[in-house]
């Protein structure tokens, strides 16, 4: 026999282990399905053989996976396929205890999407059985099960994920998978199981110590601020600070963690390292609180923003961005919401930022910055989330644009997911490709202020893009294409009609004041130096390696004066906020946003003198 199977054999093998076991007794009054030719019919085939509601396995799937088979690559924390069976790694193997169950091979469990759901759907009937609960219950008495399927570590979380499994299930869902299933969980506002209120704390700290919405897990796990060895000045990992009452907070930053969550943990606890004020994890969205919201996190790599945002983090890679999973896009957008309300932050993608959004504040740091959570994080979903969808708010003239990408359906070339050069693997997309002509073999436009020469399609090189939400405004329109306005130059993307990857826009527009033949960009907003009082150093107002020719227009995302967070010692008692007079626009520059003084431009409506 050979030593290994080929994949048309593997195949074969495992429809042939799924329908001997689907050929087994089921619940007795159970219809059994015409066959599993669809991840659809998988779901509805596997919820037969084990006597799982077919919404609660959709909707344990969603929060899971959003269904997707993701190319048989491992989660973050190594979860596998729809319903993100583990296998390795510290935890016990839920894909070992899967194949006990069903009597399939681990690790076909693991690559085969069909198989996989199986093996969901025989764990959580494991986890009903062992609750003692009737295999016949109805879908609001399977409650505790989905809470146990979570393998969260505190009740509270679970708690937290069964809620979410079952919003999903009261509102519905419909999306096209990675690999191009169309799977569907129709509303059902009528099932509702008794779910406890819960603060769910877990883990180390109070929950009394948190800043999170009622219904999320939340636990304080506090960033160090202590001095450390040397000259008595040096300290870490964050400043004290009593925001919003000395500053207002403006944004918040979406960051991922390049890192497992245990090991984010260990990071943001060391003193000598930086910090962020929330974790989300992966698997469950649990969330972790490390720096008060009141308090300058250190983590976006521009002081200005620091001074002036929160920072989440989001357990994940940007290389595979296809994990970010729906039980985190939801705790993440439920603490958006709440901290949005609470300290008056417009949802919007002005203040809602990714930190590959997030500038540079001099040219010699714009090469360094991060380009998390790169093209894989979808922004869509995650607006809708937020209760702010993206939709057009004017006509054709209405002179900007707000990039829009269906995720399932756009799929943009990138390369050096797993090696450099190499095509990573085709998957939704929230970011469209900007070339210098309305043509697909047209060069790429070039961020001449991040790195010397052309743009790549490398999945880091955002030289190019424009992500979903960001506003532009319009240059020109032809046939397919639309131009706009990008780093001082035209940028094209594709943007037909029968695939949209924009919708129509209208708001304020900055262009170079008249007679001036262009003005300088800003990575942040600083004042002048008349209004540094004594013992404050002046900063030096830098401008970025870019500028606005006239005739150019960007669009303003908000207005605020120059602004300086002097805080250089230990003892919060030696910080100092300093307000200038001098007003600055914030601007969808390229990908990052910029800062334009206000008297170098004149501010106008977008539909004025829009191209037709």
């Amino acid at each position: 026999m050979r030593a290994a199977l080929t994949a048309s054999a593997a195949v074969s093998l495992v429809w042939s282990l799924l329908w001997s076991l689907l050929a087994a007794p089921a619940p007795a009054g159970a219809t059994p399905p015409p066959g599993a030719s669809s991840r659809q019919e998988a779901f509805r085939a596997a919820a037969w053989r084990y006597g799982v509601p077919e919404k609660v396995l959709l909707g344990v799937s969603y929060l899971e996976s959003r269904w997707d088979a993701n190319d048989g690559l491992p989660s973050v924390t190594g979860g596998y396929g729809p319903m993100h069976l583990t296998l390795g790694g510290p935890a016990p193997s839920t894909a070992e205890r899967a194949a006990r169950l069903t009597g399939i091979p681990a690790d076909l469990l693991t690559r085969d999407p069909a198989a996989n759901v199986l093996g969901g759907a025989a764990l959580l009937a494991r986890h009903q059985s062992d609750l003692g609960a009737p295999p016949d219950a109805g879908p609001a008495r399977w409650y505790d099960a989905v809470a146990r399927y979570s393998g969260a570590r505190d009740p509270g979380t679970a708690r937290r994920f069964a809620r979410e499994v079952f919003a999903v299930i009261r509102h519905g869902a419909s999306r096209v998978t990675d690999d191009g299933q169309k799977v569907s969980l129709p509303p059902s506002p009528e099932i509702a199981p008794p779910m406890e209120e819960s603060r769910g704390a877990g883990g180390r700290g109070e929950a009394k110590d948190v800043d999170c919405p009622r219904r999320l897990a939340c636990a304080w796990m506090p960033a160090p601020y202590q001095r450390l060895p040397g000259d008595g000045r040096t300290y870490g990992n964050h400043d004290l600070s009593d925001r919003p009452r000395t500053q207002k907070i403006r944004y918040i930053v979406v960051h991922d963690t390049e890192e497992t969550f245990d090991r984010t943990l260990g990071l943001v606890s060391d003193p000598a390292y930086v910090s962020w004020h929330y974790t989300v994890r992966s698997a469950d969205g649990y969330i972790a609180q490390h720096v008060r919201a009141r308090d300058v996190a250190w983590h976006a790599g521009n002081w200005y923003v620091n001074a002036t945002s929160i920072g989440i983090e989001h357990e994940g890679y940007l290389a595979r961005g296809a994990w970010y999973t729906e039980a985190m896009y939801r705790a993440s957008a439920r603490l958006v919401r709440h901290l949005a309300k609470r300290y008056g932050i417009p949802l919007d993608r002005a203040h809602i930022l990714g930190h590959d959004n997030v500038p540079g504040t001099t040219p010699a740091t714009m090469a360094g910055m991060h380009v998390d959570p790169g093209p894989y994080w979808d922004w869509g979903h995650y607006f809708e989330l937020l209760g702010r969808p993206i939709r057009p708010t004017a006509g054709p003239r209405g002179g900007l644009v707000t990039i829009r990408t269906d995720y399932a359906s756009h799929r943009p070339r990138y390369t050096g997911c797993e090696a450099a050069g190499v095509d990573c693997r085709p998957h939704g997309s929230s970011a469209v490709r900007l070339h210098t002509e309305p043509d697909e073999d047209a060069p790429l436009v070039r961020d001449a202020g991040r790195k010397p020469g052309r743009s790549t399609y490398d999945v880091y090189d955002h030289g190019a893009r424009a992500s979903t939400g960001q506003r532009f405004a319009v240059a020109a329109r032809r046939g397919d294409w639309t131009a706009i306005w990008y780093l001082g130059r035209i940028a094209w993307f594709h943007d037909p009609p029968e695939a949209p990857t924009a919708v129509n826009a209208t708001g304020p527009v900055v262009t170079p004041r008249r007679g001036l033949a262009s003005v300088p960009v800003y990575g942040r907003a600083y004042p002048e130096p008349e209004a540094y009082p004594k013992g404050v150093p002046v900063q030096d107002i830098v401008p970025l390696r870019y500028e606005i020719p006239e005739g150019q227009r960007y669009a303003v995302g908000l207005s605020t004066r120059g602004e300086y967070y002097y805080a250089t010692t230990f003892d919060p008692a030696d910080h100092r906020v300093v307000r200038g007079r001098v007003l600055y626009h914030q601007i969808q520059f390229g990908h990052r946003v910029a800062y334009v003084m206000a008297g170098d431009v004149d501010l106008l409506p977008s539909a004025s003198g829009a191209p037709r």
